[in-house]
């Protein structure tokens, strides 16, 4: 399996370091969820991590809430709703998107506020190791001590003041040496929830909270991380810069995967512009089968726009993949569905190129029906088949999430209210 790896920026053989892999991906902030382009980064990871497991991989599997940060607080400010109510509302919505999607839960699924003690840690680690410093209450990370910033992004060091400021940093604090620092801990503003640490009263930086939960759950160094392309920088950037110089064991992560922006009239979908299509809105009109298939018709590097009339084509492949695996056939010459298995794993080898698996999919489905109505026997290719369907977490037949997506999010569920 070859997967291509932002750091190296080429495909590289996807080797594991024993029977297990681990993944960490970005969570949401909690409000305005779940667009489409929530729903691409997390049903492709979703059809990594089930094809790995497919493939005998044991998958432990860390994915995060930023439960506290400017966004969140601005959200408050707007709306006049407690932090806390506000972030487990919304979370409560993305779970409850997330499975009626059928997608497999985290093992670990961490609020940044679970684990404000061990960033106090981390921060204090790179406070000890020269990397960081205090001002006013305040703790940064100084770029200039880390001269292989950039090496995740590759963007020279003129290009990434402009892209820093897009996406959260504040280029005019006048406690920062440098504009493009970025806050490790945020002394409390009036108002503002806060923890005690030793620099006084504050909360946690964005960038740090990854980090600090993705090492604690995982360790180092972790297999695969991702996150939609819009983290590359500066998020992901700076995980590596927070890691690398307190564990002085690189790589932080083996493999990085960006999964690309979903477009909608010619932009970016995101909630800065309000260009949403929200997951929930499309489950009105189709089913989830549809919409994964919709999402898996590209690939996770792929940037692509919102097509209502490609929706419509998934919704007849949704219906014509549970005619497969519903029609009988009768007793002669058994269907062989290995042709169509081997062109699925060779697409999904090659980068995860789901368009390449769903089109083998298409032709044993079609297979499938060709032979059943000429009376053969089809059960062994219908058991192959919903096999690759499992891998995209389609339903088919089956009215409801799998039972293990069902509990373990309904555990999650349970520990947000």
């Amino acid at each position: 399996m070859k997967l291509y790896n932002t750091l190296s920026e080429q495909k590289e053989d996807f080797q594991a370091l024993g029977n297990g892999v681990t993944i960490y991906v970005c969570g949401i902030t909690p409000y305005d969820t779940t667009h489409l382009g929530h729903a691409f980064t997390y049903t492709s990871m979703d059809v990594l991590i089930r094809y790995l497991e497919m493939q005998g991989f044991k998958v432990r599997y860390v994915q995060n809430v930023t439960d506290i940060d400017d966004d969140i607080l601005r959200k408050v400010r707007e709306g006049g709703e407690d932090w806390r109510s506000l972030g487990n509302r919304w979370t409560a919505h993305f779970v409850q998107d997330l499975q009626n999607l059928n997608v497999r839960p985290p093992d670990y699924y961490v609020r940044a506020t679970d684990v404000i003690a061990d960033i106090i840690v981390s921060v204090q680690s790179l406070l000890d190791r020269e990397m960081a410093y205090q001002s006013n209450g305040n703790v940064y990370f100084s770029i200039d001590a880390w001269p292989e910033f950039g090496k995740l992004s590759h963007l020279p060091r003129d290009k990434m003041l402009p892209i820093a400021n897009e996406r959260g940093n504040h280029p005019d604090d006048p406690h920062k040496r440098d504009a493009l620092d970025f806050v490790l801990w945020q002394g409390q503003a009036p108002g503002e929830p806060a923890w005690d640490s030793p620099w006084g009263p504050g909360r946690p930086g964005w960038h740090i909270e990854c980090s600090t939960m993705s090492t604690k759950y995982l360790g180092t160094p972790i297999d695969i991380h991702g996150g939609g392309a819009d983290l590359c920088f500066p998020h992901h950037e700076c995980e590596i810069a927070q890691v690398e110089p307190v564990t002085n064991k690189p790589p932080f992560v083996r493999y990085w995967l960006h999964t690309a922006m979903v477009r909608y009239q010619d932009e970016k979908m995101s909630k800065s512009l309000g260009n949403l299509v929200m997951v929930r809105d499309l489950l009105k009109t189709y089913t989830p089968d549809a919409l994964r298939i919709y999402l898996g018709g590209h690939q996770y590097r792929e940037t692509w726009s919102y097509s209502e009339n490609d929706l419509a084509q998934a919704s007849k492949l949704a219906e014509q993949f549970s005619a497969a695996v519903s029609v009988v056939g009768g007793g002669a010459h058994p269907l062989s569905a290995d042709f169509a298995l081997d062109a699925f794993k060779t697409s999904l080898d090659d980068d995860l190129y789901t368009p390449g698996a769903f089109k083998a999919m298409k032709t044993l489905a079609e297979a499938i029906l060709a032979a059943a109505h000429q009376g053969n026997d089809v059960r062994g290719a219908q058991q192959t088949f919903r096999a690759c369907c499992t891998v995209f977490g389609l339903r088919l037949d089956a009215r409801v999430p799998e039972t293990h997506i069902l509990e373990g999010w309904n555990r999650i569920m349970q520990a947000i209210v």
